[in-house]
């Protein structure tokens, strides 16, 4: 199967693993900056707690609802950005990728206070694009 470019891939589906191993398959956005990939969620989601535990993760093309394309898996690690700097950067990204959709999300997450609440993700690929 051809590989896919997470920066031109509208979705991905990311899998993150539990203790147990099981794989859980979340789709999400994704914004490329420097070589890396950057994905964000609530703070206390699954997904986060999971990549604390283990930062072994898979990323595929997907569509909205997570229906994985025929695209091949691309292996690699995730961590918890920490530097606020790089974050806003990052969102600079999603924004000129998202457009419209990005902004209306963070406007959502605002009103609702829970954009201060968000983790963003780092994923370092083993398997390049």
């Amino acid at each position: 199967m051809d590989s896919f470019s997470p920066s031109t891939a509208p979705y991905i589906s990311l899998a993150t693993y539990r203790k147990s191993g099981v794989e859980v398959l979340t789709p999400v956005w994704v914004a490329e900056l420097d070589g890396r990939y950057y994905v964000f969620s609530e703070a206390g989601a699954g997904k986060v707690k999971r990549i604390r535990n283990h930062p072994r993760v898979r990323i595929a093309a997907c569509n909205y609802s997570g229906k994985v394309r025929h695209s091949g898996w691309l292996a690699g690690e995730a961590s918890i950005v920490t530097d606020s700097a790089l974050m806003g950067r990052v969102y600079e990204e999603f924004t000129a990728k998202y457009g419209w959709q990005i902004r209306l999300t963070n406007l959502l997450s605002k009103i609702a206070g829970r954009y201060d609440q968000r983790a963003m993700l780092e994923i370092t690929l083993t398997d390049r694009p």
